[in-house]
């Protein structure tokens, strides 16, 4: 292969993990939002 192929290939694939990597970031973010951030309610009558 070409050597431009290979680091249009390797440029792709810190592009791709990047995006992972946020999308991961941002699942945890709202995950700990919702656990912590959402108030329970104990009682509901009244």
């Amino acid at each position: 292969m070409s050597s431009l192929v290979l680091q249009s290939l390797a440029v792709m694939g810190q592009g791709m993990l990047g995006v992972f990597v946020v999308m991961a970031l941002l699942a945890l973010c709202i995950t700990l939002l919702n656990r912590f951030g959402n108030p329970t309610k104990k009682n509901a009558k009244g």
